[in-house]
């Protein structure tokens, strides 16, 4: 269990160390739990946890997966599947050491769609919304060809310099997540039945620009998840609405958790 009063610390879960923080009071209100994205890591969300937990007024808690951050070195190759497998193996263990009565998951694009896997694979009542920033559940080719830029980007400039600042060891967090998605065989992947799973509300927030993804990703949760789906799609914003459009994914946030709080409060108590 961490001690929330120390701020930050390191975490066991998946067999590995993980370096977390924390902002806010625990118990007020439900956790919102980051999950960063495929070259994110706790460093890189910056400012943007403590601003989440003011605009909102819930804690937030963040962490880096194996093989980002300071934390552990990951298993490499990454399968396939490894963002299920860290949804399915990994996520329940972090979340049984917060300790928290209920959470809200929103993660940004390998952590947003770790966020859905979990709620459409694993039962847990804990779970009481999601925030999806630049979700995927499936390959598209614009995507993948933005991938195979950043494998010729990484090796022909700075690029494992700059991400040497926030990662331990930049060339194991790149070629984890590169070599991952450019195997022949994540051409077909495709995860989007665990939306047919949810049921709890959804915020899906997508540049309207994103490089990495079209807004087919959207519709797919729009049309499927049998749970209420908002959704903004901020312009001028690429991939990473936090980053290009904070004040609107802080308000979109805010306005959807006192919504997801003030419908639980007007729920009768169970017996």
């Amino acid at each position: 269990m961490i001690n929330w009063a120390d701020g930050k610390g390191w975490v066991t879960a998946g067999g590995k160390r993980l370096e977390w923080a924390a902002w806010g009071a625990l118990g007020a209100g439900p956790v919102i739990v980051l999950l960063h994205e495929g070259l994110g890591c706790l460093a890189l969300w910056r400012d943007f946890p403590e601003r989440l937990s003011q605009a909102t007024g819930l804690p937030v808690f963040a962490y880096s997966r194996a093989n980002y951050g300071q934390s552990d070195s990951g298993d490499l190759p990454f399968p396939v599947d490894y963002m299920t497998r860290h949804a399915v193996d990994v996520l329940p263990e972090v979340l049984d050491a917060i300790g928290a009565a209920h959470v809200i998951l929103m993660g940004h694009s390998d952590g947003a769609t770790i966020a859905a896997e979990y709620a459409g694979r694993v039962v847990d009542y804990r779970v009481r919304g999601l925030v999806l920033m630049a979700p995927h559940f499936f390959t598209e080719e614009m995507g993948l060809a933005q991938i195979r830029r950043a494998r010729d980007a990484f090796a022909d400039g700075d690029m494992a310099e700059k991400m040497g600042k926030y990662h331990r060891d930049p060339v194991a967090t790149f070629k984890g997540w590169n070599d991952g998605w450019l195997n022949p065989d994540f051409a077909a992947w495709d995860v989007s039945e665990v939306i047919d799973f949810l049921r709890i509300p959804a915020l899906v927030i997508q540049g309207k620009d994103d490089q990495y993804g079209t807004l087919r990703q959207v519709d797919e949760i729009v049309s499927r998840s049998y749970a209420p789906v908002d959704v903004l799609i901020p312009d001028d914003c690429r991939h990473a609405p936090q980053v290009d459009q904070p004040e609107a994914v802080l308000g979109a946030v805010s306005a959807f958790t006192q919504r997801l709080i003030a419908h639980e409060a007007a729920q009768p108590e169970r017996a």
